[in-house]
C-alpha cells in the first residue's frame, strides 16, 4: 500500500531520578552520602533510507517511544542510560510540525539523521549535595521529562522525470516499455491508484547513464481543487526535474481536441504550483499506432508553435521508445540539480551517562 501521509505523536525517554543513600561499611564509620545520578533518557531519531518507499509503517502506528534512563542506586552508582529509538523514513520525506506548520527537515539524501525529540536529563544524587558544612545532606533531583512531539511525514518521490497526462493515455505502458516497472493496465480510467517508480537505462555498457521516471496517477480538470485523484499526487512533480506530457491523439477518448487537453493539464499544474508550469517539457503524441491524422497535425503545429520537443510513439507497438529514452535522459542530465559536496561531518557530542555535579559542590563530596 503506498501511503505518502501521516501523522506521529514522539515521546522521549524520561531521566532517571537520583538517589539518596548513605554508605554503611563496616569499619567505615562516617561514609557519607552515596546516591547515584539516574540516567538519562533515550532521544527520538528519525533517518532517511533507502530501504523504504512508503509511510505505511507510520500510517498503523503512529506512537513512537525511546526508553527512560534507570533511576540511581546506592554506592555512588549511576542508572543506565535509556536507549535511543531510530525511526526510518524513505528519502523524499518532508518533516513538519504538526501544530505549526513549520518544516522541520526534508530527508533529500539518504542516511540523513536528525534527533526529533531530546531524552530527559537524569537527576542528581545526594552525593552532589554534600558540602562542608552540610555533610549529610537528603536532597536529589527527580529526572527531567522527555520532550513529547507531534510531526506530519508528507512523502515526495524523488524523480527525474515525471509522466502527467489524461487518465488512460497510455502512461503506465510507456513506464513498462522504458523501465522495467510492471504497473497494472488496463482500459478504464484511474487504472493507476498510486505512482509507480522506475528505472531507465541509456547506453552501452560500460557507458551507460540512468535516471528514474514516475508515472503519476491521471489528472483531471478541476484536480488542484480535488477532482479525481490528482491532488493527492501532485505534490510529487515538485520534486521532478523533467515532465513527460502524453497526450492522447487517438480516437478512444471522447476528448476531440488534443491541443485543449494540454493546456487543460498545464493549467492544472500551474494552479497548484507556477513553479510546475514552467519546468522543462516534454510534448508527446500517444497511441500513434491508432492516431487521427487531424488530432496529431494540430498537435504537431502547437509543440512547433510553443518551441517544444515532440515525440510520437506507440508503447504498444514500440515506435518511438528508443528517441523519447535519449531525448528524457539528455533533458534530465541537463536540468538534474547539482549536488553540492556534504559538508564535513562534526560527531556528535554524546551526553555523559550521569550529569555533573554543580560548581559550587565540585570537589567538596
Amino acid at each position: 500500500m503506498f501511503i505518502d501521509e501521516a501523522r506521529i505523536r514522539i515521546k522521549a525517554g524520561d531521566g532517571g531520578n537520583g538517589c539518596m543513600a548513605f554508605r554503611r561499611e563496616k569499619f567505615v564509620p562516617k561514609g557519607g552520602p552515596s546516591g547515584g545520578d539516574g540516567g538519562h533518557g533515550g532521544d527520538v531519531l528519525m533517518s532517511s533510507s533507502l530501504s523504504h518507499n512508503t509511510l505505511v509503517h507510520f500510517r498503523y502506528n503512529p506512537e513512537h517511544k525511546a526508553q527512560r534512563g534507570g533511576h540511581g542506586l546506592g554506592s555512588n552508582c549511576s542508572g543506565s542510560a535509556g536507549d535511543s529509538n531510530t525511526l526510518k523514513v524513505p528519502v523524499g520525506t518532508l518533516l513538519y510540525d504538526d501544530a505549526t506548520g513549520e518544516l522541520i527537515h526534508d530527508f533529500a539524501r539518504p542516511n540523513e539523521t536528525i534527533v526529533i525529540a531530546k531524552g530527559g536529563r537524569g537527576g542528581r544524587g545526594n552525593q552532589h549535595f554534600a558540602t562542608s558544612t552540610h555533610q549529610a545532606p537528603r536532597e536529589h533531583e527527580l529526572g527531567r521529562a522527555g520532550e513529547e512531539r507531534a510531526y506530519r511525514l508528507e512523502l515526495r518521490l524523488l524523480a527525474d522525470a515525471g509522466l502527467v497526462g489524461y487518465p488512460n493515455v497510455g502512461k503506465s505502458t510507456l513506464i513498462s516499455r522504458l523501465s522495467a516497472a510492471k504497473p497494472k493496465i488496463a482500459n478504464y480510467a484511474f487504472t493507476t491508484l498510486e505512482p509507480n517508480l522506475g528505472v531507465v537505462q541509456v547506453g552501452e555498457y560500460p557507458h551507460t547513464e540512468s535516471f528514474t521516471v514516475a508515472d503519476l496517477p491521471g489528472l483531471i480538470e478541476g484536480a488542484h481543487l480535488g477532482a479525481g485523484l490528482g491532488i493527492q499526487f501532485l505534490k510529487h512533480i515538485e520534486r521532478t526535474s523533467v515532465i513527460v506530457h502524453l497526450v492522447d491523439v487517438s480516437d478512444s477518448s471522447d476528448r476531440t481536441d488534443p491541443v485543449t487537453d494540454y493546456k487543460v493539464i498545464t493549467e492544472e499544474l500551474k494552479s497548484f504550483d507556477p513553479a510546475l508550469a514552467a519546468k522543462p517539457t516534454i510534448l508527446v503524441a500517444a497511441k500513434a499506432d491508432v492516431a487521427n491524422p487531424d488530432k496529431l497535425k494540430k498537435l504537431t503545429t502547437m509543440a512547433k508553435r510553443r518551441k517544444l520537443p515532440f515525440f510520437t510513439i506507440s508503447a504498444v507497438t514500440g515506435e518511438g521508445i528508443e528517441p523519447l529514452k535519449f531525448a528524457i535522459a539528455e533533458m534530465v542530465a541537463a536540468h538534474r540539480p547539482i549536488e553540492l559536496e556534504p559538508e564535513p561531518v562534526v560527531p556528535a557530542k554524546m551526553k555523559p551517562n550521569y550529569p555533573p555535579p554543580p560548581g559550587s559542590a565540585r570537589g567538596r563530596a
